[in-house]
């Protein structure tokens, strides 16, 4: 059921292996900076190829030759999910006040989403995640009159499952396709969230949403 008191929509996209409610605390932590804002925090379509968890794809046997095409595999399964969440709070014609949070594989997802041209949603905020998606990229520009999705990527340097030059690359790519990108590189940070990731994230979507 649409929320009408709701201004903004941030859904979390979980990485592979984990679930909705592992990412759902991000909700309660920026609730007080967000005001007006309704948190959805999916399952992935897939159960986990690893017997645990959901995923948006599965990385059994996955390499940098077909990571792509894992990633157009699972486009429909992620679209699916995600328009019906959008249409279900009331934000099918409001993509530029929705927002997308993603997490390793829930980040590759989203930057596939904007960068592809399927949701060119108000915001993506990414952790610990790689630009991986099939080309050719054709971006849209919001509908709010703003241009491209701003981007912010936050990855730390000792992560040992996506290194973190990953997200320097990313960085570059989606500049060049006209997107307005913030990146913060944590010192000796895992595959994880820090407590600073949580706290940029929040500025950041703080000041999209802010109009």
């Amino acid at each position: 059921m649409a929320d009408t008191a709701s201004r903004n929509l941030v859904i979390l996209l979980h990485g592979v292996g984990s679930n909705g409610a592992d990412l759902a605390p991000l909700g309660d932590a920026w609730a007080q900076a967000l005001p007006g804002t309704v948190f959805a925090s999916p399952n992935a379509p897939e159960r986990s190829s690893f017997g645990h968890g959901y995923q948006w794809f599965s990385v059994a046997g996955v390499t940098p030759e077909n990571r792509a095409e894992r990633i157009l595999g699972g486009r429909a399964g992620f679209d699916a999910l995600i328009s019906s969440i959008i249409a279900e709070k009331g934000f099918a014609d409001k993509l530029d006040r929705v927002a997308f949070v993603g997490f390793s594989q829930g980040t590759i997802m989203s930057l596939d989403a904007v960068a592809s041209g399927r949701f060119p949603v108000g915001a993506v905020v990414g952790f610990s995640g790689r630009l991986a998606s099939p080309k050719p990229l054709t971006p849209k520009d919001t509908a709010n009159g703003k241009g491209k999705t701003p981007i912010l990527l936050v990855h730390g340097t000792g992560d040992p499952v996506i290194p973190s030059f990953e997200t320097e690359e990313a960085e570059a790519e989606l500049k060049k396709l006209g997107f307005p990108v913030e990146t913060q590189i944590e010192a000796g940070l895992g595959h994880t969230i820090s407590p600073g990731g949580v706290m940029r994230a929040a500025e950041f979507l703080s000041k999209i949403f802010k109009d």
